[in-house]
């Protein structure tokens, strides 16, 4: 039997999918677009009204669900004066793929919902073991794989987020400094919904032989979301960003990235190709790509950066 017809997932064209938004309305303005917006993602107005409000609305009624459900677990436990679990959607995929931006314009649209204003968004760079620490056992080379990551730190932070703790702190990133910063941290407060988003979030780990519970980052999510591309579509976006961030980001001098500000074109290309071939196409290929199964939601982009197809994992 071809696997299409087993297939746990619906498929949607982009036409059926905005099909989806009935009439959710757009709380999105062209300059509030602009401001969101990555440095190599497009992302157009129709394409927030297609894809982006029907996700918005099916969100919104999940989340009203499992606040709905949260409650009459509450009332069969007997428990009274419990603060809400946050819903916490996960977002996964390759280095350059659009992640970020895609979940900048969730959050502003979800924000606007009336049952669930609160919205933050965490980015699991800042989970990074230091530079130092990866140096010390020689894993710059395998940074963004999952053993770059302090997994005891982030499985307690999304613990103490679902237990429903007030100021949960979060370390912060520099994609200047190309590390995490040691003075700096964002504190979480009870959201209504909380965006993870980052490399690996939905990898499991080894099963245990004797059956005890090991958790996994996606045990605490209550949507999971995949952006995939083909590898060949996410290389050409990752050096076309390389090669911008030279005549950018890389001309300032705290960036970690300076010393590749005056490389010619050919030269910051051979850099980005070697940095892709070892570090991000690995990982893509290892550890990222292998997870896409294990999403909620998978949404398919094309060369030009549009979202084209839509999978939604069947109830």
């Amino acid at each position: 039997m071809p696997n299409s017809i087993i297939s746990p997932y619906q498929d949607f064209t982009k036409s059926e999918w905005a099909r989806m938004r009935k009439d959710t309305p757009l709380t999105l303005t062209e300059s509030e677009l602009v401001h969101l917006r990555g440095l190599n993602e497009p992302v157009s107005m129709d394409e927030v009204v297609q894809i982006y409000l029907p996700l918005s609305r099916l969100l919104n009624l999940y989340v009203s669900a499992t606040q709905g459900l949260f409650q009459a677990t509450t009332e069969f436990l007997g428990r009274k004066g419990n603060v809400k679990t946050p819903y916490i959607i996960g977002m996964a995929g390759s280095v350059a793929v659009g992640k970020s931006t895609f979940a900048r314009i969730l959050r502003h649209l979800l924000a606007r919902w009336p049952h669930h204003p609160k919205v933050d968004l965490v980015a699991t760079d800042g989970f990074l073991w230091p530079n130092a620490v990866l140096e010390e056992r020689g894993l710059m080379s395998r940074k963004g794989f999952p053993i770059s990551f302090d997994r005891p730190r982030l499985l307690q932070f999304l613990s103490d987020i679902k237990a429903g703790k007030r100021h949960v702190t979060a370390p912060v990133y520099s994609h200047v400094a190309y590390d995490v910063l040691p003075d700096r941290e964002i504190v979480i407060d009870l959201p209504d919904i909380l965006i993870i988003e980052g490399l690996n979030v939905l990898r499991p780990g080894k099963l245990p032989k004797d059956g005890e519970a090991i958790p996994y980052v996606s045990d605490f999510f209550d949507f999971s979301i995949f952006i995939d591309a083909d590898e060949s579509v996410i290389h050409d976006w990752y050096i076309e960003r390389f090669l911008k961030l030279r005549r950018t980001a890389f001309r300032d001098p705290a960036s970690y990235f300076h010393k590749y500000a005056h490389l010619s074109d050919e030269d910051t290309t051979k850099i980005g190709e070697a940095i892709w071939r070892d570090i991000n196409r690995a990982n893509l290929r290892k550890n990222i790509l292998p997870t896409r199964q294990r999403a909620d939601l998978i949404l398919r982009k094309g060369a030009d950066h549009a979202i084209e197809k839509v999978k939604l994992r069947k109830l």
